[in-house]
């Protein structure tokens, strides 16, 4: 049991230690997203080169699910898309693992709590340690309802990035912050992903009241899409995360419209 605490207190160390090392050479990270079996295992794999061809920091794999209700349109889709495909939980994990040993990013799960609740937290943490997760987003979880899924996380060596809203007052803002690992998840507005995200003095006060509440990394995330929203956000967040706007790129434009999409937005996370 003590070489185990000691390999998972090591973990949850290099993610604070990988984010500030890659701040050294970039004025922002990038965090990206794909949906496990949308289009395929196989294109998932293609971006998943194509990301670490272009140098992102940090990737969010989505369990696919019939209701994921933060996600707009264009990814409800893609989970519906995913399921009828037959992708199933044994499917998702496994690839997880392959990835997770192929890619030097670190890789989390994106999901929503009903997967979870029936697998159970004790053993979603042993099959995501086993995996090489370095931990999970449910965006539809309450902090108040984690219970012992922050003590699991912890003996597994994840972090629980919870979301932080632009709609929670300053007291649920700081209790979301006491409870967080790794970094903040901010979302830059009210709805679903999907929808243009314009960096304005409501985003920036967002921000600054999230900076107040932590002192862990800050991440922007829900309608970023273009290089110059990266810019826009030098010295405001340590990470900005992309996901829509990429799936739509593979979508309109294929591998290579993906991967000039994805070229762009890393040039514009340095000075």
């Amino acid at each position: 049991m003590g070489v185990i605490l000691k390999t998972e207190s090591t973990k949850l160390m290099n993610l604070t230690e990988h984010i500030q090392e890659r701040l050294r050479h970039k004025r922002i990270l990038l965090m990206t997203h794909a949906v496990v079996g949308f289009p395929s295992l196989q294109a998932n794999w293609d971006m998943l080169e194509i990301m670490q061809k272009a140098g992102v920091d940090l990737v969010e794999l989505q369990l696919p699910f019939t209701e994921p209700s933060a996600d707009g349109e264009l990814f409800v889709k893609a989970n519906q898309a995913a399921l009828k495909s037959g992708i199933r939980i044994d499917d998702y994990f496994a690839f997880m693992q392959k990835a997770t040993a192929a890619f030097d990013f670190p890789i989390f799960m994106m999901s929503y709590y009903n997967p979870v609740f029936v697998m159970g937290h004790q053993t979603v943490c042993q099959r995501l340690k086993e995996s090489g997760s370095w931990g999970y987003i449910l965006p539809d979880l309450p902090v108040e309802e984690y219970g012992d899924l922050f003590e699991y996380s912890k003996a597994a060596g994840l972090h629980p990035i919870l979301l932080c809203a632009p709609t929670n007052t300053p007291q649920r803002l700081r209790k979301i912050a006491q409870q967080g690992s790794g970094f903040l998840y901010c979302v830059a507005r009210k709805g679903v992903t999907g929808a243009k995200t314009d960096i304005n003095e409501n985003v920036d006060d967002f921000i600054t009241r999230c900076r107040d509440c932590s002192e862990l990394s800050i991440a922007l995330g829900f309608g970023l899409s273009k290089g110059e929203d990266i810019q826009d956000l030098h010295g405001k967040v340590e990470i900005a995360i992309v996901g829509s706007a990429l799936l739509r790129s593979w979508l309109e434009k294929g591998p290579e419209g993906y991967q000039n999409h994805l070229t762009e937005l890393v040039e514009n996370c340095f000075p």
